[in-house]
């Protein structure tokens, strides 16, 4: 039982371990080298043209939105964002020497197809760059331009507040070899397309726009306990990273799913942050007025095409659940006729304008009110808040918050009001629940 020379098997195995070991730990801990990527043929496009699409490119993707705190001059960076793994602070973008100065276009194509910047260390994925390695060369040439363009800001981003492990380049090494790899070819929007679908322009700039700059995945589809969604674009919806919102799913039409809609319907709502009785609320209501709302119709209607025709999936069914108590009825009968029911009507039919859209949306047959998870009817009530600020709807009516005037045992039963009467089926909310949900 001995192998050649007599030396043990298992001295053989514990050798071939221990240097798979060591290859392992080299590969984690060796400095990754930039990414070969080529540059453009003479100097990089930056005439007014190239600028001004640029400019669109980073509303399509609500760029400012993340990489500008509340004050600060637009782009600089330093915004704070919450992950399950500590703060991540968005990079300076305008072209000072703590932002993009020194950068090539292709340094910039680097770090959204790859994942890396021009140094070689790989990006967190807080940064989108699992739908950004979908955008165009081209676009990413545009966009680099108008960054360019921008006043220079020098204002360095903070360092990451991360735990370790999750602050390491080897962890985000390994993140990436398990769920990353960069788009193989220029994404074209059809991925996945039948041949009917391929022949709509529509839907393949629709598909371009919600998989690449659009970034729907990073907030509608699920994610695991190391933050990676590996059916991103399936858009099945999940709990978004660092907040206490559920983005909704896109497939199933009694949550997100617009299948069921007419275009025209669709497009008002990505246009001015309302359609019918349904309205754009929480992070939603930010990516309508810092973003869609500015979309061209074209890309409007694109978006809307593609969405209509995601594959449909059906909702879980729900069983077994138990009826609230009758103190607890009683008790949300009585906190909505004095808090909600002048606002959202006595049997939750909303309050309409003299234009005939709504001013506070009904509440009766709400999506948002019975979807499975109770998060974003929590949140509203609790903290309050507004619908988007749009140019079709300038001044839109607020919800105030209720975390100081009701107490738990109230605010829970209002909740389970909202969610069992008029005919909607949401489940109760306990005390237990809210205080998971806050």
């Amino acid at each position: 039982m001995s192998a050649a020379r007599g030396v043990p098997v298992w001295r053989w195995c514990v050798a071939g371990l221990c240097t798979a070991l060591v290859g392992v730990l080299m590969w984690l801990w060796w400095p990754s080298q930039p990414v070969a990527v080529p540059e453009p043929e003479g100097a990089a496009e930056r005439d007014p043209t190239t600028v001004e699409r640029g400019r669109y490119l980073a509303t399509l993707g609500n760029c400012q939105h993340c990489h500008t705190p509340t004050g600060a001059a637009p782009y600089a960076g330093g915004r704070a964002i919450p992950t399950p793994f500590g703060v991540v602070f968005s990079s300076n973008l305008t072209p000072s020497a703590q932002g993009l100065g020194g950068w090539s276009a292709g340094d910039f194509w680097r770090a959204l197809h790859h994942g890396q910047s021009r140094d070689g260390r790989w990006l967190t994925p807080a940064f989108p760059f699992a739908n950004t390695t979908h955008v165009t060369r081209a676009d990413s040439d545009a966009l680099f331009a108008y960054l360019q363009s921008l006043p220079p800001v020098d204002a360095p981003a903070p360092p990451h507040q991360l735990q370790w492990p999750f602050n390491t380049q080897a962890a985000l090494k390994v993140w990436r070899a398990l769920y990353f790899s960069p788009a193989e070819t220029v994404a074209s929007g059809q991925a996945g397309a039948n041949a009917a679908s391929a022949a709509s322009a529509e839907w393949a700039r629709g598909a371009y726009l919600v998989q690449g700059l659009g970034h729907c995945g990073a907030c509608h589809a699920e994610r695991n306990d190391l933050g990676a969604s590996p059916a991103m674009a399936a858009l099945g919806g999940g709990l978004i990273p660092g907040a206490n919102w559920y983005a909704p799913s896109l497939t199933d039409p009694t949550e997100g799913g617009l299948q069921d809609w007419p275009l025209a319907q669709i497009t008002e709502l990505f246009r001015t942050g309302q359609a019918g009785g349904a309205f754009a609320i929480g992070p939603m209501a930010a990516v309508v007025q810092h973003s869609t709302q500015h979309w061209t119709d074209a890309d409007l209607l694109a978006m809307a095409t593609y969405l209509k025709q995601l594959p449909r999936t059906a909702a879980p069914a729900v069983r077994g659940i138990a009826p609230p108590a009758q103190r607890q009825t009683a008790l949300g009968a009585k906190v909505y006729e004095q808090h909600c029911a002048q606002c959202h009507g006595e049997q939750g039919e909303g309050t309409r304008l003299a234009d005939g859209r709504y001013a506070y949306p009904p509440l009766a047959g709400s999506r948002a009110v019975n979807l499975g998870p109770a998060h974003n009817l929590a949140q509203v009530v609790l903290h309050g808040g507004f619908s988007a600020t749009t140019a079709g709807q300038p001044r839109p009516f607020g919800m105030p918050p209720y975390v100081l005037a009701l107490s738990d045992t109230e605010l829970a039963a209002v909740l389970t009001h909202l969610r069992t009467q008029w005919g909607n089926g949401g489940t109760p909310v306990s005390e237990r629940d809210l205080a998971r949900l806050r």
